[in-house]
């Protein structure tokens, strides 16, 4: 029989055994467990905490997240969004965006309307269709997209004055993107403007930059004298952050009309007969007084803006194409919002309004009649007008006038052609056509040839004027 000293020795081994048998349990227990255990939700959830974030109250989670899965990280150099989202009401709201890799950004505020702009290096957006269309809490909608060459922007319409509470990158955890997170909170106009700070914007470089043309001092005129092959300017409406009309599809007016643009430029460069530019030829924001300085510095003989429309505010039925031109009264009030709308190309992107007085306006308008471009420009039109008839469907008024920023223009006849649509089923279908998209940029080709051939006949293209 076990003597009393035998039998204490005994249980405190047996008590060493059990301790030592919970504690390898616990380890073989924590270790099945998944990563994102400790801290629930961490990757799927939009609302994550990171080490470096202060504890805050909650925000409520949209109820049109989308968030898709962790992807293999982006190559070097190269930095993606796959995913955005909204949270919160009208006391707080919270937009986030996932990142492939950290990178610098800038937050600031704009007035006039309320915007908040977040300026990044070059982003691949890889974002659904439509998202950012609507909004929740404190912001109305958003947007994004290339500002500049190796600059990406995104836009946050807000209802009213806020107060950006944190702008930051977010640690990801294991198996996370990350997260550039903003936070908003309600103000009034007061304190909002007294707490804007001056953004010091960098130079903008054009999406296509050519150096001056010195052997085109005018439209179709070398240096020397002799004849030059004509210029022609080509101007795909809106890009990169700036979508333009959404169909209903969701398709965006910014892709249609640079697709229709390059099958033009194609069209016009296989005859041989013209030197052929765009203003863009990549999904690129370019502001409206850039893209005339443009025509302006690369002495163009015609400068041809291509768009399409929406009809939101009148009827759907609304369809078929349209050709605008400059002047200081619009023919009527479709014109007149259509132009107030295309005008406010830039403020979409971010961008505050030239400070242009009625004076200045007038003295363009007066210079153009002057130099006679008005009638240069008319004479354009009814090439333009009856040639797009012959391919496909017109307005019932097909050519109409406004004050288009993106027209005022001295040098060249400069027109806005509005392809069709968006809000219209059947425009839309047809706009999205690759085969339509072809049989409309070769109607605006030829009806850009007839124009030159009829100049050259008549003598009232300078291009073809005597004593050349």
């Amino acid at each position: 029989m076990p003597t009393a000293q035998q039998q204490m020795e005994g249980r405190a081994l047996r008590r060493r055994l059990c301790w030592l048998a919970y504690l390898t349990l616990a380890v073989q227990v924590l270790a099945a467990l998944p990563a994102q255990a400790a801290d629930p939700g961490a990757a799927a959830s939009p609302w994550l905490t990171a080490t470096n974030v202060q504890p805050e109250p909650p925000v409520a989670q949209s109820k049109n997240a989308n968030r898709p899965s962790p992807r293999a990280p982006a190559a070097r150099g190269e930095t993606f969004a796959r995913g955005a989202d909204l949270g919160g009401d009208a006391r707080r709201t919270r937009f986030i965006i996932d990142l492939s890799q950290p990178v610098p950004h800038q937050v600031f505020t704009l007035a006039d309307p309320y915007r908040v702009i977040i300026d990044l290096p070059s982003v691949k957006f890889q974002l659904p269709q439509g998202l950012g269309a609507s909004g929740q809490g404190l912001v109305k909608a958003f947007r994004y997209g290339l500002f500049a060459p190796g600059k990406s922007r995104i836009v946050i319409d807000t209802a009213g004055p806020v107060l950006i509470e944190r702008a930051q990158i977010v640690d990801p955890r294991t198996g996370a993107p990350v997260r550039l997170l903003v936070d908003l909170t309600p103000t009034d106009r007061a304190t909002f403007l007294a707490r804007q700070r001056p953004v010091v914007q960098q130079a903008r470089q054009p999406a296509l930059n050519p150096p001056l043309r010195q052997d085109a001092l005018a439209c179709g005129r070398g240096a020397d004298g002799r004849p030059a092959r004509p210029v022609i300017v080509i101007d795909p409406g809106h890009g990169g952050v700036d979508n333009g009309a959404i169909g209903i599809s969701h398709v965006v007016e910014k892709d249609i009309v640079l697709s229709v643009a390059r099958r033009l430029r194609d069209a016009l460069t296989a005859t041989g007969r013209y030197q052929v530019l765009m203003t863009r030829e990549e999904d690129v924001f370019v502001p409206l007084d850039d893209r005339v300085e443009f025509s302006q510095r690369t002495a163009s003989c015609l400068f041809i803006s291509i768009h399409a429309d929406s009809a939101g505010i009148f009827t759907h039925r609304v369809r078929g194409a349209t050709v605008y031109t400059l002047s200081e009264t619009a023919s009527d009030e479709e014109a007149r919002q259509l132009a107030d709308k295309e005008n406010s190309s830039d403020l979409i992107a971010g961008l505050p309004l030239p400070r242009k007085s009625q004076d200045e306006v007038k003295s363009i308008l007066t210079d153009l009649l002057q130099r006679e471009n008005d009638v240069r420009t008319r004479f354009f039109i009814g090439d333009l007008t009856e040639g797009l008839r012959k391919t496909i469907a017109l307005t019932p008024q097909p050519h109409r006038e406004a004050r288009f920023r993106v027209l005022q223009q001295v040098h060249a006849p400069a027109v806005l052609v509005e392809l069709g649509f968006l809000t219209n089923r059947t425009d839309e279908t047809l706009l999205k056509s690759a085969d339509w998209q072809a049989r409309a940029a070769g109607a605006l080709a030829a009806a850009i040839d007839t124009y030159f051939s009829k100049s050259k006949q008549q003598a009232r293209h300078p291009f073809y004027q005597a004593g050349r």
